[in-house]
């Protein structure tokens, strides 16, 4: 039986439409799901909308309408970012789903049974931007003397009943699971920063509203909503049918992968598992932050007029070269930044006229020179096994190795340095001379190049789904023989070589104009 993996992406707010960072954590999620796949795990990948809360309210009422009817429309932009974005996700949940509502409401009515829920009072600040309180010592100054957040947004202070979570009680197994668990938290900066945050101590955190409705209702208070984290955190068990003791539930929880933005560390990271130790649930095993990603070095904003739309960067250079790009360009984890040049220079140089141009050399010299098809017969040379080896070095062992800790960009140089030694080798062999002087050896050649196609096409098919697939379609690979396992099985350099139909995957990209003067 297959090994579960369960991994999320944190649900977007919708209060605006999706801008590149949401997608690149989509990427992102979705690259780590399919290549989980690959592995032979039995994956379950969700991913979602965050809908309530009061900024929804207010940008509802800003234009006129109802949060319900704004949350409609804008969730189906984030669907459709993802199908654009080919992310295969198993789930995509909405927090304004009845079950969700139910899920909610029995997470608290659990943490209440505990004790760790009382009714008080609350005066402090809190940023409608952020959906967050902050403590005095966590403001800065901003221009003109407003208050802000760590994250530069406004906050206001803010007096009504609430409900309290008695976060001060765990404060002290926090502490005991980022000891215990050290991976629990990556990278290790992030980890860090959450640790010291909870050193300096916790005060209890207020976890209902009462100045607006649009929210899930306090069980038995009808007058309060729940705070919008607890709520979107529930997601999570929601979309395995908790608090139901369904077959979901006790196959894919705990979740093996919490992927979320880094600005959302805290809740993920310290709210999140008190909450669970209060309801009595396990905990994730892994909660991981990217950093952002940013426009030439800026943070995008809607003042600075540097909001990208992820859909028209899709359209403009095509989904694969983008998904790429995102986790070739940026070490993951760390911030990073992407502009049209460095899309452009990364797509051009590695992918059309390193990977594209091998493959489609080797497959439409076939396609011409060899009827399609041929069954090598001569003996394999000591190049040819070199070079077989050093490229299942690296989709076997290398790629994976570091794909599983979430390195990407390593896992693809890795792979990028095969797909330069098996640009070398056809330079060395000259199958176009071969062709004249020795068809044998040339047939050989040409086969020892398949098997090598084939090998880097499955190996980096979670991150270019659909031109892999275009490449193992044309090899005439069988669906059920693409995963890792596959590459340790029958090797197509030895046996017959057939191919169909090769047609480009990577073709040059050219800079926009008006980027080009920029």
């Amino acid at each position: 039986m297959a090994e579960p993996y369960y991994l999320t992406t944190a649900i977007s707010y919708p209060n605006g439409k999706p801008h590149i960072g949401h997608a690149y954590e989509a990427v992102a999620a979705d690259v780590m799901a399919r290549f989980k796949r690959l592995q032979g795990h039995d994956v379950r990948f969700q991913t979602g909308t965050d809908e309530h809360g009061l900024k929804m309210a207010q940008k509802a009422r800003e234009l006129g309408r109802t949060p319900g009817q704004l949350s409609d429309e804008m969730s189906r932009y984030f669907i459709d970012m993802c199908d654009v974005m080919n992310v295969s996700h198993d789930v995509f949940l909405r927090t304004t789903e009845p079950r969700h509502h139910a899920a909610s409401q029995t997470l608290w009515q659990r943490m209440e049974a505990n004790g760790d829920l009382y009714l008080s009072r609350y005066e402090g600040w809190y940023s409608v931007r952020d959906e967050a309180y902050y403590d005095e010592s966590e403001l800065t100054e901003g221009e003109g003397g407003d208050r802000l957040s760590p994250q530069g947004t406004p906050v206001e202070w803010t007096v009504e009943e609430s409900w309290f979570f008695r976060l001060s009680a765990y404060q002290d197994r926090l502490l005991a699971l980022y000891r215990e668990q050290p991976d629990f938290i990556r990278p290790e900066s992030r980890r860090n920063e959450v640790m010291r945050f909870v050193e300096g101590g916790l005060r209890d955190l207020s976890v209902s509203r009462t100045s607006f409705d649009w929210g899930v209702k306090v069980p038995g208070s009808d007058s309060h909503v729940m705070y919008v984290w607890v709520d979107a955190l529930t997601n999570y068990l929601t979309g395995l049918g908790f608090p139901e003791s369904t077959p979901e539930m006790a196959k894919w929880w705990p979740a093996d992968l919490h992927l979320i933005g880094k600005d959302i560390v805290r809740f993920h990271a310290v709210y999140w598992p008190a909450f669970l130790m209060s309801a009595g649930l396990p905990l994730p095993r892994q909660v991981f932050s990217p950093g952002f990603l940013l426009n030439r070095g800026q943070k995008e904003s809607k003042s600075l007029g540097n909001v990208t739309d992820p859909v028209e960067l899709a359209e403009r250079y095509g989904v694969d070269t983008l998904r790429y790009f995102l986790l070739r360009e940026v070490v993951f984890g760390q911030d990073g930044s992407y502009s049209p040049e460095a899309i452009v220079t990364r797509a051009n140089a590695e992918l059309a006229n390193s990977f594209g141009n091998l493959v489609q050399r080797v497959l439409s010299f076939i396609a011409r020179n060899c009827g399609g098809g041929f069954t090598a017969s001569v003996p394999v040379a000591e190049a040819d096994a070199a070079l077989r080896a050093r490229v299942a070095t690296a989709c076997r062992e290398e790629l994976p190795a570091a794909f599983d800790r979430l390195a990407f960009s390593v896992g693809i140089e890795a792979w990028m340095q095969a797909v330069f030694a098996c640009n070398q080798y056809i330079d060395e062999q000259a199958p176009w001379a071969l062709r004249k002087t020795d068809p044998a050896r040339m047939e050989r050649v040409l086969a020892t190049l398949c098997g090598c196609i084939r090998d880097l096409a499955i190996a980096i098919s979670p991150v270019v789904p659909a031109a892999s697939a275009r490449m193992l379609d044309a090899l005439c690979i069988p669906a059920n023989r693409r995963d890792l396992a596959a590459l340790a099985g029958e090797d197509p350099a030895l046996g017959a070589i057939r191919v169909e139909n090769p047609t480009p995957v990577f073709p040059r990209l050219e800079m926009p104009a008006e980027e080009a003067r920029c």
